[in-house]
């Protein structure tokens, strides 16, 4: 995996675009910003936009309901994707202690993100963010991401090499299908 360490907006390219890679058992608020990582590896005009839609003052701020129940939104969103994974992979009672360690990171990722959500949300609300605020508010996501990511990536492969070649069709399946589906967006 290659490391972008020296210069920020580099890194945040390489965050979004590992980000593709594993958005199908990421959690929703991953995928939620699915547009946002294809658009950073992009270079056409519709994607420069989706970018500066996104670090819009009003896309900082989310409506109020969805900010005030977002943890437990968020939490039910990631059990009821944990179950249904659970289900499409067939996991084995060998694979629990694997599964169940990509189910802890799963979730611990989500409280991440809503925790990155609320900080973004309550700074947003005060009205006295400059530009750098919003931006550097959005570099927080993406390293929320990354850093999601590079806990994610292990455990799922820790999983994925226990599978039997039955579930890694499966769970190729599920990749490919997801990656499929985000290119057909892009080409909109």
């Amino acid at each position: 995996m290659f490391r972008f360490t020296h210069h920020p907006a580099a890194r945040a390219v390489g965050a979004a675009a590992t980000l593709i890679g594993a958005i199908v058992l990421a959690s929703p608020l991953f995928a939620a910003s699915s547009d946002l990582s294809q658009a950073a590896a992009a270079k056409s005009p519709a994607a420069r936009e989706i970018l500066a839609q996104a670090a819009s003052p009003e896309a900082m701020t989310p409506p109020p309901a969805a900010s005030e129940n977002a943890a437990n939104a968020s939490s039910e969103r990631i059990d009821a994707r944990i179950r249904e994974l659970h289900k499409k992979l067939h996991i084995t009672a060998a694979q629990e202690t694997q599964w169940n360690n990509l189910a802890q990171v799963m979730r611990d990722n989500a409280q991440a993100m809503v925790e990155v959500q609320k900080q973004r949300s309550a700074s947003a609300s005060t009205g006295s963010m400059t530009a750098v605020d919003v931006v550097k508010s959005y570099a927080a996501v993406i390293e929320a991401h990354e850093a999601g990511m590079n806990k994610f990536v292990p455990a799922f492969e820790a999983l994925y090499n226990s599978m039997s070649d039955e579930q890694k069709k499966t769970a190729d399946a599920l990749f490919r299908s997801r990656a499929r589906a985000a290119a057909k967006r892009e080409s909109k």
